[in-house]
């Protein structure tokens, strides 16, 4: 009797979703969303189903306007949600696809809510931060209960913030009202190396725990960061004073490379703290062999190419960071390690291409909004075409090529984009009505920047023979977009004419979607952002063969690996 009372259990515990909460503290940028991709790898080497979410505390809507410099770069799910990047880090980890459902932020939280007062919907009541955007929260947070095994819940920026404490009341809320066992909160701190003391200090962790507990959230799980080895002194002195079991103080080593941080972790039993937390103490052990396998190839490699990123974003690097992953993706996958030269625009304008793609095995650029820099990207672009080099252009690095056709190859002088003003040939041009899903979707000139472009997935369907054909292994792919120019079918004929071939449309047959230069030994660009699509065990095949083809002309010029 007991077993089969047992097996019951079981069973509704594994219907029941559990949710791991994952707090910052002492400072930002400490790598909570690597934390949380992470940990649900383990999860899900292990067995487990996962879902990753993001509490975003800023006020923007969405990050959709957001300077990339400062914030990043915006990740567009499947659905069409433009998102933090950190969702791009739950889904190569992880391999499951994010949706707009997986990210909020206050602005619209604070929406939601005003909208529905306007209604009515509240009648009549005094709409208050308790209970009504602490609700608003923990709606967003349990959407989707019960149909994965964990939720884990990346609440953004740091102990301490203003702006995060509705965040924080939600979770620690929801610790009451959830099942037992029903959510584990992960703390990430700091502990600093203090040189002129030769010692590692433990106050800012006791600090950042002692203000989550002043909020009525005591963590289980302490997630250390340090640049050295923590004694069991300092972890022990942690476990005392911030009332976490011995164990459970993990540290999280710097690591060469983010894809090592699940083995690290593993390595240092966080995901086996987790699950005792949690109360489950005999789940089977986590199968890391092709994520090993991976981490392997991007160090045991035959020598290296090197990408020259021609943008207007260089100064951070966050601001593409689907992209360098991506083409680390291809790296791996050819066997080659993957040198990023990152060229500012601008500078290509001011001291010409000799100076900055001497050295490059291809050339990248990729996508960008404004007229800042574009004529550098166009240099780079005709440098590439011309030499022969390997070119992979997306988003605004295809408008760019076209551009550049359409001024060299068809001779038309006035060839640029209606983005940077009136011109004599718009080659590229707003676009105000396409189709989703059988939709028809329309966009005014003076419609808001926020939301309104054409965003997340739609297909496409490539020439027979082309190189994107090949390079894909299929003529029907689906890909996602963020952009709201298009390139003007008006001028089509004359660039085929003149060696440009659209080899991707849209399936009405109105859109172009890839164009090639089939006498260039690797020339192809695309308005899709296919880097958002690449995985660690995926490679994405265009940046798999955009690689291939740099570590061939690596190879033709006879450069030492």
């Amino acid at each position: 009797g007991w077993i089969i009372e047992d097996m019951h259990s079981m069973s509704r515990e594994r219907s029941m979703t559990r949710y791991v909460f994952i707090t910052g503290g002492v400072v930002s940028s400490l790598g909570k969303g690597i934390a949380a991709a992470a940990l649900g790898n383990l999860l899900q080497a292990r067995g487990y189903t996962v879902r990753l979410k993001k509490l975003d505390p800023y006020l923007n809507v969405d990050p959709g306007t957001m300077n990339p410099t400062q914030h990043g770069e915006v990740f567009v799910t499947e659905d069409g949600a433009e998102t933090d990047l950190d969702l791009g880090h739950y889904e190569r980890f992880t391999g499951r696809s994010a949706s707009r459902a997986d990210n909020i932020t206050t602005g619209r939280i604070y929406r939601n809510i005003i909208e529905k007062e306007r209604r009515g919907d509240f009648l009549g009541a005094t709409v208050q931060v308790i209970p009504h955007v602490t609700n608003e929260i923990k709606e967003f947070v349990l959407e989707g209960d019960g149909e994965t095994d964990f939720t884990l819940c990346e609440i953004g920026g740091t102990v301490g913030d203003i702006e995060a404490m509705p965040f924080l009341e939600a979770i620690r809320q929801l610790k009451n009202e959830l099942p037992r066992h029903g959510c584990v909160f992960v703390h990430l701190t700091l502990m600093p190396w203090i040189a002129a003391a030769g010692e590692l200090k433990t106050k800012p962790t006791q600090h950042s725990v002692r203000d989550l507990q002043s909020l009525g959230i005591h963590p289980d799980v302490l997630l250390v960061r340090s640049d050295r080895e923590i004694p069991e002194a300092e972890r022990r002195k942690l476990s005392q004073f911030c009332n976490v079991r011995s164990s459970a103080v993990i540290q999280a080593l710097d690591v060469a490379d983010i894809h090592e941080v699940p083995l690290a972790y593993h390595a240092e039993g966080l995901d086996t703290e987790v699950l005792a937390a949690f109360g489950i103490d005999f789940a089977p052990q986590p199968v890391l062999g092709r994520w090993t396998d991976f981490v392997g190839k991007l160090t045991a490699t035959r020598g290296d190419v090197t990408i020259a990123i021609v943008g207007k974003y260089t100064s951070s690097k966050d601001a593409y960071k689907s992209l360098t992953e991506a083409l680390r993706h291809g790296g791996a996958a050819n066997g080659v390690g993957v040198i990023l030269k990152w060229v500012d625009a601008e500078d290509i304008e001011r001291d010409g291409c000799s100076t900055h793609l001497a050295a490059a095995d291809a050339v990248l650029v990729p996508g960008g909004f404004g007229k800042r820099g574009s004529e550098g990207k166009i240099l780079a672009i005709s440098h590439a075409r011309r030499t022969g080099i390997p070119f992979l252009g997306i988003c605004f690095g295809m408008q760019m090529a076209v551009v550049e056709a359409a001024r060299n190859l068809v001779g038309l002088d006035g060839a640029s984009s209606t983005e940077f003003g009136e011109c004599s040939d718009p080659i590229v041009g707003l676009i105000t009505e396409w189709t989703r899903d059988g939709e028809t979707e329309r966009r005014g000139q003076d419609a808001d920047l926020g939301g309104t472009m054409r965003l997340g997935s739609y297909p496409a369907v490539l020439a027979e023979g082309s190189l994107a054909a090949r390079t894909y292994g299929t003529r029907t792919i689906s890909e996602r977009h963020r952009h709201r120019y298009e390139v003007n079918m008006r001028y089509r004929d004359s660039l085929s004419a003149s060696g440009m071939e659209f080899s991707g449309m849209s399936p009405d047959g109105r859109l172009p979607e890839v164009v090639e230069i089939p006498d260039h030994p690797w020339f192809l660009a695309v308005q899709f952002h296919p880097e958002l699509k690449s995985r660690p065990l995926e490679p994405h095949p265009l940046f798999a063969g955009f690689i291939k083809a740099a570590a061939d002309r690596h190879a033709i010029n006879g450069i030492e690996s």
